[in-house]
């Protein structure tokens, strides 16, 4: 097969939940487990730090790769989803993995993915964590997919955990208060292993502190430690919380010895994140006269900060194209949304997207209104041009949504 067919076999034949949500959610690790056997146990060989979150752990996981590389050393990143092309997914030191290493990969084990019914997200897991190690990466910095305790990733054991922020995503999956979301989250807390916590509330801080307690491991907490506000290329205003999560990460990491990272590497890092790592969509301009911004901020945590930041910027009126997919909870979203833009409902281009007509009539119960349109693209481009020079732009709701116009 091709790269392309073989891709597309890959998101058509399996499960993948960036597409089809539910039915992609295994209830345990009896396949990861299975997979890991098969393939020798890479995961065993493997330095990593592992990253999990509801918000912020994909910013956060590039940023301690952006260092990782700055200080030297060979650096594997695994995140998810991707925006244009699934080898973003799985990089070193920000060159992503060959088209021939994924065609390879499945030919050699297909029949073996075939027979087990493997997921999407399994068969990712297996590739990065093989990758990495035939590439002798010095660390791979790896991200969940979805949760902790059941993610696929949760078969590494890190050098230090991380765990973000909690805020209500997924429910469906992970329990409907911050206390079960968190107490999924805390599954990667490893016996022994340090774990750093970005943001917390007082109902996620005993659990995460009942967890570090049970594993007899060290409890970090980013925000109550007392750090300068590091300068990053990274802009939105949410990156304050995941730069300071990532430098307790790094303290922590420096503290152990077994890497040379200085204060140097850690400003460089920084300030590099993007030339390093390849991130995008995170508060990315991409057009100025009107300027456009687009962020893939999906749930309500992410798109409180996302909203308050864009009221800090001058402009006459605001347009604001809008799409999500269709198991969002939008009476959590909408109200958050601000009354008095212009908006352009489109539906993102995949399978889980929600239906631009009742996109809009659910956003005019919240008092926001505007015109649908067939395609993210379409609305796109009417946005542009109803845009005055002085106006602002802002494209989001959804990752896909991003990935269609970048």
């Amino acid at each position: 097969m091709t790269y392309q067919q073989t891709v597309d076999w890959m998101f058509n034949q399996l499960p993948m939940y960036q597409t089809q949500g539910a039915s992609a959610f295994r209830k345990d690790l009896t396949n990861t487990h299975l997979l890991a056997e098969y393939l020798g146990h890479p995961e065993k060989k493997l330095t990593c730090i592992h990253v999990a979150g509801t918000n912020g752990k994909g910013s956060t996981s590039h940023l301690l790769a952006s260092v990782f590389q700055q200080s030297g050393y060979k650096t594997g990143l695994f995140t998810s989803p991707h925006l244009k092309d699934y080898r973003e997914r799985i990089k070193i030191d920000g060159n992503e993995i060959s088209e021939q290493y994924i065609i390879d990969f499945i030919a050699k084990h297909r029949a073996f993915f075939e027979a087990n019914n493997l997921s999407f997200f399994e068969m990712s897991v297996g590739l990065a964590f093989e990758y990495f190690v035939a590439q002798n990466v010095d660390i791979a910095i790896i991200e969940t997919g979805l949760g902790g305790r059941l993610d696929s990733t949760n078969i590494a054991t890190p050098l230090v955990s991380v765990i973000t922020n909690i805020g209500f995503d997924h429910v469906q999956y992970l329990g409907d208060t911050l206390q079960a979301i968190a107490s999924e989250k805390a599954g990667i807390i490893k016996p022994g292993i340090p774990v750093v916590i970005g943001e917390t509330t007082p109902e996620t801080k005993k659990v995460f502190s009942h967890k570090a307690q049970e594993t007899v491991s060290k409890i970090v907490f980013a925000s109550e430690t007392v750090e300068e506000n590091w300068p990053s290329d990274l802009i939105g205003d949410y990156q304050f919380s995941n730069k300071k999560t990532a430098l307790a990460t790094l303290r922590l990491i420096q503290n152990q010895g077994k890497f040379a990272i200085s204060d140097n590497n850690i400003k460089d890092g920084f300030l590099n994140v993007v030339k390093n790592t390849g991130l995008m969509g995170r508060w990315q301009q991409i057009g100025e006269n009107p300027k456009v911004i687009c962020d893939t901020a999906h749930n309500r945590h992410g798109l409180e900060i996302v909203m308050k930041q864009i009221f800090h910027e001058n402009f006459d009126k605001l347009h604001i194209v809008l799409g999500v997919v269709n198991d969002k909870d939008l009476g959590d979203i909408l109200p958050i949304f601000p009354k008095n833009a212009i908006y352009y409902f489109c539906k993102p281009n995949i399978p889980r997207g929600l239906d631009q007509a009742i996109l809009k009539a659910e956003a005019a119960a919240f008092g926001l209104t505007g015109n649908t349109f067939n395609s993210v693209p379409e609305a796109y481009q009417a946005a542009l041009e109803n845009a005055g020079s002085n106006d602002f732009v802002y494209v989001g709701g959804s990752t896909f949504v991003v990935a269609e116009i970048l």
